[in-house]
């Protein structure tokens, strides 16, 4: 089949015969997250680029959009030889020098300098710092924090020592733990390490207009809002949370707070007004904060929150930290949908994910 023929095949969709508007749309505006969706061919060319190619815009009445690459060459175009829209995307290069980057951090028994890891990554130290940023949304220096907070917390338990776990998770002493100690772990990292053991967590078990809950608050404020059908299942998910805190059940004061939560649940647009305990690394915990601001009513795509965080390229990652959320309801990871408005996996289930939108006046 020859170049010119190839814009009339049913496959390859012209721009002034199907008169694509999102297509073409993306190609001029050269949108990188189009990449892998399509590629378009240059009849004039002969050649086929990746939607964010930086080549000179074509007459659209040149152009016809392919699915896949090999579509693309069965109508007998060739790939650029600038974009390389056969190859790996910019997008999954970057991804993959990160991912050896992290790697690099997790296998180290102590943090690699920015150098080091920049070196693994193939790239050059201030571009690594951008890249690295752009796909975690943190940077490397508060990803190894993370990741050494990760250590110490796994390790506490088995170790004969807080101080031998602070070494073992690649402190680099016990003061530059202990200055952020209580914001990692939720607690005192000796008490931690006793899978809570002296922590007072008061909790109730109720019904709700979505089936059981469980209210669970430390001294700072709630620290778990878990929602399912049968109760016994939620108190093994806090105890095996905190196998050795003194659990209790609520006293009137805490009654009260159970109260408003299960009102809250009832009917969203009420708010609720209690302090939250919220753990989790620093990079969940911007992906919570973003969630929160979410208005009532309304839902928002993985990747909006992903670019409201400033790691347009995370959203992967902004999906795990929505499914991690142990406080439902008051951190609104349910007004989180696909780009295409559909609902995707919710920890307490699509059904009550739906049944909370529907509450709120936001149903798909």
């Amino acid at each position: 089949m020859s170049v010119r023929e190839s814009t009339s095949s049913p496959e390859a969709l012209s721009v002034s015969e199907a008169g694509d508007a999102e297509r073409w749309a993306a190609l001029a505006s050269r949108d990188g997250t189009a990449d892998g969706r399509f590629v378009y061919a240059v009849r004039t060319t002969g050649i086929y680029c990746r939607p964010s190619c930086a080549a000179r815009a074509p007459r659209p009445e040149n152009v016809s959009f392919h699915a896949t690459c090999a579509e693309a060459e069965a109508a007998g175009f060739r790939a650029c030889k600038r974009c390389r829209p056969d190859e790996p995307s910019l997008a999954a290069r970057r991804t993959e020098a990160v991912a050896r980057a992290c790697r690099l951090i997790d296998e180290s028994e102590t943090v690699p300098g920015l150098g080091a890891l920049a070196e693994a990554a193939g790239l050059s130290p201030f571009h690594f710092h951008r890249v690295f940023k752009a796909v975690t949304g943190v940077t490397p220096k508060a990803y190894a924090a993370a990741r050494r907070a990760d250590f110490l917390a796994s390790g506490l338990s088995q170790a004969g020592s807080v101080t031998q776990a602070i070494y073992e998770a690649g402190y680099a002493s016990p003061s530059r733990f202990y200055a952020d100690a209580a914001d990692r772990l939720g607690m005192a990292p000796n008490v931690y390490r006793l899978g809570g053991k002296g922590v007072a967590i008061r909790f109730g078990i109720g019904q709700c207009a979505l089936g059981a809950i469980l209210v669970a608050a430390t001294a700072k404020g709630l620290c778990a809002i878990l929602l399912g059908d049968d109760p016994d299942i939620l108190v093994r998910d806090l105890q095996d949370r905190f196998p050795k805190a003194e659990l209790s059940g609520g006293d009137p004061a805490f009654e009260a707070w159970m109260a408003q939560v299960v009102g809250f649940v009832a009917r969203p647009s009420g708010g609720l007004d209690l302090p939250l305990d919220i753990g989790g690394t620093a990079f969940q915990q911007r992906v919570w904060d973003a969630l929160r601001k979410i208005p009532i009513g309304t839902t928002a795509t993985y990747a909006e929150i992903a670019r409201a965080i400033g790691a347009p390229a995370a959203t992967r990652a902004v999906a795990r930290a929505c499914g991690a959320n142990p406080i439902a309801v008051a951190i609104p990871c349910h007004r989180v949908v696909r780009s295409d408005g559909s609902l995707s996996g919710y920890r307490w289930g699509v059904a009550r994910k739906r049944d909370l939108l529907t509450r709120e006046g936001a149903a798909p």
